[in-house]
């Protein structure tokens, strides 16, 4: 009888390390797949990620945790959404219900619904979305404290504050910002709240949370991505108030860490080129807004083509290992074929929306584009009148940066033009009358008058052929 006893509570103590241990290795299951995951969603290495949930799907499966593999669905989901595959996002997010329904764990109802929330704002959806995210939020509160709770708390706040920001409830948004900011208090949340004073037309306002954005950042651990984040936001606002060598500093540091880490870590990188080419458009500076622009669409380019790329590698690389992995099981082949062709139709929408994409980036460049040259060349133009007013000495070496082929081609007509000679075909260029070339020049009106003879003599110009026209249609 005692025997008997000291064996049952043996079996007890057994079973209750056995689920202990169970416990502890599904909150390392949880915590791991989260944060990988948080850090390649926020990196658009989509390859690794896929490749990271289909190994916690095996993991989860070994583990007979069937919320884990709602988790790996829930990440695939947000994957679709990001490529903008709605149907098939819906898919997986019914899939990620299923699986955590049963879970006694109020934090991933709280995941699920926050996700599901972004996932119907994408879709322009904001009353679905609000709706969603007060779920997540009423389960949250019951859920257990933990770290991940702590994290995912003030970004429920921030998501809420978005959505209501585009429904145009602004008081409530800017309150749901705050309230983020005082839970979290990073260099994100302070630029979430700047962000959004900016987006009112409030740059005054946003200035202080500039201002401690930037002291987090210094003060505490910041990773790159919300460093880059942080100099992008206060380069957006130092272009609002019309401080562009602070913008410039700014958006030149944000450009700086994209370069320190040789990867983007920010889909922002986009907006920094954009705001620079902005910046210097403001300044006048037409070939560095040329150059900028050109980076942010070249930008958005290579993105569109690196993950239609990595799509169809993590296609093929994820049918091969589901082959060859006899671990899998049955029952799951159905779904897990479902995933590759979701890879696949991922590919597909790229395609079609790279083609989409590019061909209207194309238009838009070439209007940006023309648009700047025109702004540069009257820049310039009016640079080189004015020197030819003041008659200064470096004239003629900026009219040659004007007109780079004008002087080659009248020294084909005539080799032996002199320099005085070639300024005054210049100033003809500029379209400036007798009067105004005697004056510029300090010379007399019929001075003018016999250095056009000589000129037309020299350059075998007709006597009936009008001296401007010759000269607007010579390497125009």
């Amino acid at each position: 009888m005692i025997a008997c006893t000291l064996y049952t509570g043996l079996l007890f103590i057994v079973s209750c390390q056995q689920k202990a241990s169970d416990k502890k290795d599904i909150e390392v299951f949880d915590t791991s797949l989260t944060e990988r995951n948080t850090s390649l969603h926020l990196s658009g290495e989509y390859e690794a990620l896929i490749r990271l949930n289909v190994d916690y799907l095996k993991k989860a499966a070994k583990l007979k945790y069937i919320a884990g593999k709602g988790l790996c669905y829930l990440n695939i989901a947000d994957v679709n959404v990001s490529a903008g595959n709605y149907e098939k996002a819906l898919f997986f997010f019914n899939k990620a219900e299923q699986k955590l329904t049963n879970s006694e764990n109020k934090y991933h109802k709280a995941l699920f619904y926050n996700d599901y929330s972004l996932y119907n704002s994408h879709l322009k959806l904001y009353d679905k979305a609000i709706e969603y995210n007060n779920k997540a939020f009423r389960y949250l509160r019951e859920a257990k404290e933990s770290p991940l709770k702590n994290k995912l708390l003030p970004r429920l706040y921030v998501n809420k504050g978005i959505y209501f920001a585009r429904k145009g409830w602004y008081g409530t948004s800017l309150k749901c910002f705050l309230k983020a900011n005082e839970l979290e208090n990073s260099a994100y949340t302070n630029c979430m709240v700047a962000q959004y004073y900016l987006f009112v037309n409030e740059p005054g306002s946003a200035q202080m949370y500039i201002a401690w954005a930037a002291e987090k950042m210094s003060a505490q651990k910041t990773s790159d991505v919300e460093s880059l984040w942080v100099y992008y936001t206060m380069g957006y606002y130092y272009n609002e108030i019309n401080s562009s060598d602070e913008a410039e500093a700014a958006l030149k540091k944000a450009l700086e860490i994209n370069i320190k880490t040789r990867r983007t870590y920010s889909s922002h990188i986009e907006g920094v080129y954009k705001s620079l080419s902005e910046l210097y458009k403001k300044k006048n500076d037409g070939g560095k807004a040329y150059f900028y622009l050109k980076k942010y669409m070249e930008e958005e380019g290579r993105l569109d083509a690196a993950r239609f790329a990595t799509m169809n590698k993590t296609t093929e690389n994820f049918i091969s290992a589901m082959e060859k992995d006899s671990e899998w099981h049955k029952n799951d082949l159905p779904l897990f074929v479902a995933l590759s062709i979701t890879v696949l139709t991922i590919s597909g929408i790229y395609i079609q929306k790279m083609i989409k994409m590019l061909r209207a980036k194309k238009i838009t460049l070439k209007q940006e584009t023309e648009e700047l040259k025109h702004t540069i060349y009257h820049k310039m133009l009016q640079e080189v009148t004015e020197l030819a007013k003041k008659n200064d000495s470096s004239f003629l070496l900026k009219f040659k940066e004007l007109y780079p082929d004008f002087i080659s081609a009248l020294l084909k007509i005539n080799p032996d033009l002199e320099n005085s000679e070639l300024v005054f075909c210049a100033m003809l260029k500029l379209k400036f009358s007798s009067k105004e070339i005697a004056d510029y020049t300090f010379v007399q009106h019929k001075s003018v008058h016999q250095k056009k003879y000589r000129i037309r003599k020299r350059l075998n110009i007709p006597g009936d052929e009008d001296i401007y026209n010759f000269f607007e249609k010579l390497s125009a």
